[in-house]
């Protein structure tokens, strides 16, 4: 009995309290540019989001090896500036354990790629492009590196705006062609509304297949800005291409199922490494110069075996002694 009268009187006091007053201020609306902004506008805009489904989140980690050469150097601070979703990072010891290193700081900064660039020798620049942390991965030979400053071309486009990225119709005739045309398109395609980038097209990456070899090239789209002369919409017989640089060759070595490594799914036949072509050229150097040595001693070997007759003339003009 006690415990029920306890119970009335406790729901009695509950009762007999009064509610409590909510204090706290109203949330204050969100300040833009253009006026504050109103709960509803957010929710349409968070709505219209969610509907749009896929957003392109990625982000492309650009770093290189220790003892890189100038010109590779300035290379990879090309595409650095070329690139506005990237994330730069200090120098890595290509060693053998360079492709966890590389995994590790590529999850530290967020990113889901990576451009890698080897240098050895100081002669022979690799690149390696990555899908982190499950692959595919990517190594190519670079040749034929040409750097914006070098070629002090005429092109000169806005920093920062998103590209457009062109592609040779031989991309679609083997499979090894379009993995590599799809990783393309991930890493240097500039995601959408990216903070650091700006609203414009004005400058096209073209990659085109010679030679089983991926150029690349970068062209700013020129339009003509006097009044008399301005464009009209769909005129784009007026409209030219400026090559603003960089230009480099990529020659595909292998692809690799995993992150750095893993299973060789593709390796180019025709591939010739820098060492082994330096090899040959001193070869063909070295036998030349056998070639010249042979040919002395042959000279001199007709020589002894076919001796000239004494002249008689020989000792004509000599004064007597």
């Amino acid at each position: 009995m006690p415990s029920r009268c306890f119970i009335g009187k406790h729901s009695e006091t509950e009762a007999a309290a009064p509610a409590k007053k909510d204090d706290s201020a109203p949330e204050r609306p969100k300040r833009t540019l253009l006026g504050w902004k109103d709960k509803n506008e957010d929710a349409e805009e968070s709505k219209a989001k969610a509907a749009s489904g896929f957003r392109n989140k990625e982000k492309v980690l650009v770093t290189c090896s220790r003892r890189i050469s100038f010109r590779y150097r300035h290379l990879m601070l090309n595409m650095v500036s070329l690139l506005p979703h990237c994330k730069k990072d200090s120098k890595v010891e290509a060693k053998s354990s360079k492709g966890a290193t590389l995994n590790e700081l590529v999850e530290l900064k967020g990113s889901s790629s990576c451009l890698f660039f080897e240098c050895r020798k100081h002669k022979d620049l690799y690149m390696w492009m990555v899908k982190s942390p499950s692959g595919p991965s990517v190594k190519f030979l670079v040749n034929a590196v040409h750097t914006m400053e070098e070629l002090k071309l005429t092109g000169n486009h806005l920093k920062g705006s998103r590209p457009l990225l062109t592609f040779s119709s031989n991309f679609d005739k083997d499979v090894h062609w379009k993995l590599l045309k799809e990783m393309l398109t991930q890493v240097f395609g500039i995601p959408k509304e990216h903070r650091k980038s700006k609203p414009y097209h004005d400058h096209v990456f073209a990659f085109s297949i010679v030679d089983d070899h991926i150029w690349f090239r970068n062209y700013q789209i020129s339009v003509p800005h006097n009044e008399a002369d301005k464009v009209a919409r769909g005129g784009l017989d007026k409209m030219t291409l400026v090559e603003v640089g960089p230009r480099f060759c990529l020659n595909p070595i292998k692809i690799f199922g995993g992150s750095f490594g893993g299973p060789t799914l593709y390796e180019n036949p025709f591939y010739v490494s820098p060492n082994q072509i330096r090899a040959l050229e001193k070869r063909n150097k070295a036998g030349k110069f056998a070639k010249k040595v042979k040919a002395k001693t042959r000279r001199k070997r007709h020589e002894l075996s076919n001796p000239l007759e004494p002249d008689e003339f020989a000792d004509m003009w000599k004064d007597d002694e």
